[in-house]
């Protein structure tokens, strides 16, 4: 059940440029997640926020687009270092070949953050959902669920130096 939040300025890239580099976002984050984007209901419960804002740069307008991404995720789902750099570089080079300018920098206007949401932090249906609902939800095996959610969280937590009792 990730979350991007991509803010694009309006025009920076073509419509359906756009789309096809949503999509493939999407994937990026449902993969860096352990998920199959090819799983239809895994792709249904992925919501992607488009925001158009007007950015500053040293408080003027740029000369060129600047992006960013914020990908939240429930906790637990992004553990270890290495897997969010691999996260924040395909998110980069995605954006970057969407945007096809070929400026040596354009790595530089791509801001990527990963987000965990605590767990019991994630509010969906009306109530605050956990990483076991979530993933029985997806996997159809609570008692499964269950298991991996908790050695995820645990693992996370302790990568945090986050003590649990």
């Amino acid at each position: 059940m990730p979350m991007l939040d991509v803010y694009i300025p309006a025009g920076a890239l073509a419509p359906d440029t756009e789309r096809t580099l949503i999509d493939e976002l999407t994937s990026i984050l449902l993969r860096a997640e352990g998920a199959d984007p090819t799983n239809a209901f895994v792709r249904q419960i992925a919501w992607v926020f488009l925001h158009r804002p007007e950015v500053f740069v040293g408080g003027s307008a740029p000369d060129k687009p600047h992006y960013r991404v914020v990908a939240g995720v429930p906790e637990g789902q992004l553990n270890g270092p290495a897997k969010k750099q691999q996260l924040i570089a395909e998110v980069t080079e995605a954006i970057v070949k969407a945007e096809g300018s070929g400026d040596e920098k354009a790595h530089d206007r791509v801001w990527v953050f990963p987000l965990e949401i605590p767990e019991g932090h994630w509010g969906a249906s009306g109530g605050a959902m956990g990483l076991a609902d979530i993933m029985g939800a997806v996997i159809r095996d609570e008692d499964k669920a269950r298991r991996v959610a908790d050695h995820r969280i645990a693992e996370s937590r302790q990568e945090q130096g986050i003590h649990t009792a």
